[in-house]
């Protein structure tokens, strides 16, 4: 689990790295095609989530392997669905509830809370 639970940081991790450049593009360098680029690599990136997490999911239980697996599985649909469309609004509301409020944690970030109380 442990090694998972690692991935899923690194994961969270990159996401935020990419929405604080996307977010600087648009806001203080006017820069709207790099913010859609970022956000284009945003989606990319939760939609392969599921597959790159392949690699760390034998470890797990065989109780949590299928919640798990579907969860991801939600994630990289969302995205894949965002890149699909191509709507950049889609693409900056993947992980992110219509009821968000800034400074909040994203689902991804809760999901991993979630899965650090029970491991």
């Amino acid at each position: 689990m442990t090694d998972f639970l690692n991935f899923l940081r690194d994961q969270i991790r990159q996401v935020r790295d990419i929405e604080n450049t996307a977010h600087d593009l648009l806001h203080n360098a006017a820069d709207d095609a790099g913010y859609r680029e970022a956000m284009h690599r945003k989606a990319e990136l939760l939609a392969n989530l599921s597959a790159n997490a392949a690699p760390f999911l034998d470890t797990l239980s065989l109780e949590r392997r299928p919640m798990i697996e579907h969860k991801l599985d939600m994630f990289s649909q969302s995205a894949k669905r965002s890149l699909d469309i191509g709507s950049v609004f889609y693409m900056s509301a993947l992980l992110y509830p219509d009821d968000h409020k800034p400074g909040e944690p994203n689902t991804l970030e809760t999901w991993l809370a979630e899965l650090e109380r029970t491991k």
